[in-house]
């Protein structure tokens, strides 16, 4: 990124009516980074709060460096704004639980499954760790004196994010704006109501696709609002505070001397499992994991466009490689990784990303499903999750209603997690595809619930 930018959040040609995907992605540079032996030090040090534990992995910290604050200054400032979320939340960022659940593993019939489990994170769910990221950015320019006049923030959710945002602008004394839908909780609107933000309500309009709060929130962006969301697309740096979930289990596969076989992820806009792809990335880059887990997506038979995204990726792969795949996703993932190389893959990729229209586009219908945190009408973030699907052998799966209320009740019962059925949703999509044969084989499992019940 350019040096003294103080907000790199999205491509310079982004909003050209080109239809491309433009985005914005972070690349750690290895030789600017501590050794293994002194990161593996870092990632298993005792510290608990992932934002300073993790420091050395993030832009804001960087960025504070060559702009001449010292590493005392970056810790003092993230714990000065973690303080503050504190006195608003009731509670500052920790490093949260990832461990085996054996007696669910047991009920599923798994050798192993690993639990993240993100339901006492500030505001109830993961979201906060990627808004925190940026409120840390933000922070760090404002005390380099980089930022300008102060701008509003927006974002456009339907819950759990915009709880999170309106928790961390308000530890930043920061205004927000919030674009909902108009069915949006009454319970969430009261809590944002009740922390100052600004809320616009979004009825859906006949005829008009895509999902209205996010056409919203874009104007307000194009009149100078900055993008606190939690779609990458829209601000690249949103991803990195996701990443510290990542580096907080492998902290834990690090010290237990376990690689993971299947890694499954909830999408909605595709946030979540984009920074959890990317921190594996980068710890198998950094020599902290020795390989990658299968990436296994899992989406709701309400809103499934990121499955169907893969799907034409995929085809337009066989195509051109001819020769016979075999039927399933499963077994063509498998063939692809074993019988495409990799240049292929990356040339197709770039293709897709040059004619977005042809492979992402919002669902058609309105989406509806018990799992309401995972209904984007778009996965923002689609292009790094195929991307990550195809070179892992992992595959998307689209789960029905039944199976997403059974994983809710099994990871209830049996793990005793108060988990909402979207943040049990990464659960519904081990089930399915235990049933359908593709966890033979895999001795470490890890899925993340997400979202507390309220």
């Amino acid at each position: 990124m350019p040096a003294g930018e103080p907000y790199p959040f999205r491509c310079s040609a982004a909003g050209a009516d080109d239809d491309t995907d433009h985005v914005l992605t972070r690349v750690l540079d290895p030789a600017a980074l501590p050794a293994v032996g002194p990161l593996k030090h870092d990632f298993l040090a005792a510290e608990t709060n992932p934002f300073v534990k993790y420091r050395k992995l993030l832009a804001s910290y960087h960025a504070a460096l060559a702009g001449g604050l010292g590493d005392a200054e970056f810790v003092a400032l993230v714990r000065r704004l973690d303080d503050a979320v504190a006195a608003v939340d009731g509670q500052g960022f920790r490093v949260t639980p990832f461990r085996p659940r054996r007696v669910l593993a047991h009920e599923l019939g798994m050798p192993r499954l690993w639990v993240k489990d993100e339901t006492a994170n500030v505001a109830g769910s993961h979201k906060a760790r990627h808004l925190m990221g940026l409120a840390i950015w933000l922070e760090v320019q404002r005390a380099l004196g980089t930022a300008g006049e102060p701008r509003p923030l927006a974002i456009a959710s339907c819950g759990n994010a915009a709880l999170a945002a309106a928790v961390v602008a308000v530890a930043a004394a920061r205004p927000l704006a919030v674009f909902v839908p108009a069915h949006a909780d009454p319970a969430v609107v009261g809590r944002l109501e009740r922390l100052g933000a600004t809320l616009t309500r979004c009825p859906r309009q006949p005829g008009a696709g895509g999902d209205p709060s996010y056409r919203r929130f874009r104007e307000a962006v194009a009149a100078g609002a900055l993008p606190f969301t939690c779609q990458g697309p829209e601000n690249g740096l949103v991803l990195e505070g996701g990443e510290t979930l990542a580096f907080e289990m492998i902290s834990v596969l690090i010290e237990h001397a376990v690689e993971l076989d299947v890694l499954a992820v909830q999408v909605g806009g595709g946030a979540l499992a984009t920074a959890v792809a990317r921190g594996f990335e980068e710890a198998r880059v950094l020599g902290l994991v020795r390989r990658l887990p299968r990436l296994v997506t899992v989406q709701s038979e309400g809103a499934a466009p990121l499955a169907r995204a893969y799907d034409l990726v995929a085809e337009r792969l066989v195509a051109a490689a001819g020769g016979d795949p075999p039927r399933g996703r499963r077994a063509r993932a498998e063939w692809i990784l074993e019988s495409v190389p990799a240049a292929a893959v990356e040339e197709a990729l770039r293709y897709a990303a040059a004619h977005r229209q042809a492979f992402m586009w919002p669902w058609e219908q309105e989406p509806r499903s018990v799992a309401t945190g995972i209904l984007d009408d778009e996965t923002y973030d689609w292009l790094a999750l195929v991307r990550a699907m195809l070179v892992t052998g992992g595959v998307p799966l689209v789960v029905s209603e039944r199976v997403l209320k059974e994983a809710n009740t099994l990871a209830r019962r049996f793990a005793g997690i108060a988990v909402d059925a979207t943040g049990s949703a990464g659960l519904a999509g081990l089930l399915a595809l235990a049933a359908a044969g593709g966890t033979a084989g895999a001795e470490d499992l890890a899925v993340l619930s997400t979202g507390v019940s309220r």
